[in-house]
């Protein structure tokens, strides 16, 4: 199976960027969008024909959001964690598949000055308990953007960023602790390089020059590491200010 997650920071910008371009060539079971800040009918997906939409909206207009376009039909789907206060920014989206969960998450980013991060602390911890609650039933794979660049190596600069959102010792210490509770980054699993990232700034030329940072991920249960074949990152696709992130299982 193929699996593929994008943040494409607003699917109906990202369309005439190459978005529709990816989806219509990337040949994915299952592509998990962060992001959308769109309703699904203001989304033109008339394009795609063999999947099954689900679509997670914010509350508030334009902004987050999180979709799942899914060529096998998933037994059922759940929107959000169960929790009000996590659930109203249309964040996750969890598809049960025959074998596996597979959750599909935007965590909320810490913001200037971590103004942010108590709730950003917070919710981590309510979505580990999430992940491993539902791994009491059956295995997980979960995408999408973490909003954290785990290690010095996931990110170009660490000593200029290294008490900004998303570099903080807090989110990288939480990030731990969800790798530590039994899942697996199958980027990292794979590939021990330096220099790979999945969102780069819009400023400064930050993409063109790979000053970047890795926050999109593809994580699973130790359980299914034997599944694992291949995990990439994909910075030749465009569309967003992040580039896919692909995931293959056998």
């Amino acid at each position: 199976m193929k699996f593929t997650s994008f943040n494409v920071n607003g699917v109906r910008a990202a369309m005439d960027k190459g978005l529709r371009d990816y989806l219509t060539s990337c040949d994915a079971d299952v592509i998990c969008l962060q992001e959308v800040k769109a309703l699904q009918d203001q989304a033109d997906l008339t394009f795609l024909k063999d999947y099954e939409v689900l679509w997670n909206p914010a509350v508030k207009k334009g902004y987050s959001g999180t979709a799942v376009l899914t060529r096998i039909s998933p037994k059922t789907h759940v929107l959000g964690v169960g929790m009000p206060e996590h659930d109203n920014e249309g964040r996750v989206i969890t598809a049960e598949f025959p074998d596996f969960y597979l959750v599909n998450v935007y965590t909320p980013n810490a913001q200037e000055q971590l103004k942010r991060l108590p709730y950003r602390l917070k919710w981590d911890a309510d979505f580990r308990t999430y992940l491993k609650r539902l791994e009491q039933t059956k295995p997980v794979f979960s995408c999408g953007d973490f909003n954290v660049a785990h290690e010095e190596i996931d990110i170009a600069r660490p000593k200029e960023n290294r008490k900004n959102p998303g570099f903080s010792d807090e989110e990288r210490a939480s990030f731990s602790e969800l790798l530590n509770a039994g899942f697996i980054d199958t980027f990292r699993e794979l590939e021990k390089g330096a220099h790979h990232y999945s969102w780069w700034s819009y400023r400064a030329n930050a993409r063109a020059n790979n000053v970047g940072w890795r926050i999109d991920y593809w994580l699973m249960s130790q359980a299914l590491r034997s599944k694992l074949k291949a995990a990439r990152i994909r910075p030749d696709i465009y569309g967003s200010d992040h580039c896919p992130v692909e995931l293959e299982i056998g």
